[in-house]
């Protein structure tokens, strides 16, 4: 099914933690003037992962594409329980990046669906050097989480490209 929406873009951001995903699609949204979602702010906790994709999926892509407006609830992580409400206006283009981001129903929808693959050495880096220790004791519980859903949703299949880490990012201004 193509996106009934036709205005703009949806762009799909997908990669294991630590491979790249906020700084590239930071620097998509920003060159494309698109609205961005992380989906770090809607997983229901440490266990979340599958449960924050389909909130975004359900909530956001599904209403933006019909033309419609979308909303999501964000964790509230300090106090671990559910924050607040964000409006997603449906006449602006969108970037979407998380893990989970690139479900089986939600490719269909997507202008481009990027998949960012890194070393798990770097990843695991990168990860540290952002959270410090707070992710450490959470690493193999949402690593396996993300093996779980790549599983069953393949989103590296579905990915219309793949980025590998350190690789030029002249695609981020790039049509589609």
């Amino acid at each position: 099914m193509a996106p009934q929406h036709d205005a703009h873009s949806l762009v799909l951001i997908d990669g294991r933690s630590g491979a790249g995903k906020t700084s590239f699609a930071t620097q998509l949204a920003r060159a494309r003037s698109a609205l961005l979602i992380s989906i770090d702010d809607a997983y229901p906790g440490w266990d979340g992962l599958d449960a924050g994709s389909w909130h975004i999926y359900s909530r956001v892509v599904v209403p933006w594409s019909r033309g419609e407006q979308g909303s999501y609830r964000t964790w509230d992580w300090k106090r671990a329980r559910p924050g607040e409400w964000v409006q997603v206006p449906s006449d602006t283009p969108l970037v979407v990046e998380g893990c989970g981001a690139i479900r089986r129903e939600s490719s269909p929808l997507a202008t481009r669906a990027l998949w960012l693959e890194a070393p798990e050495a770097t990843r695991r880096q990168r990860v540290a050097a952002r959270d410090g220790d707070t992710c450490v004791p959470h690493w193999h519980r949402w690593s396996l989480q993300e093996q779980r859903f790549g599983e069953r949703h393949r989103p590296r299949d579905l990915a219309t490209e793949v980025v590998l880490a350190g690789r030029s990012q002249a695609g981020v201004g790039g049509a589609g």
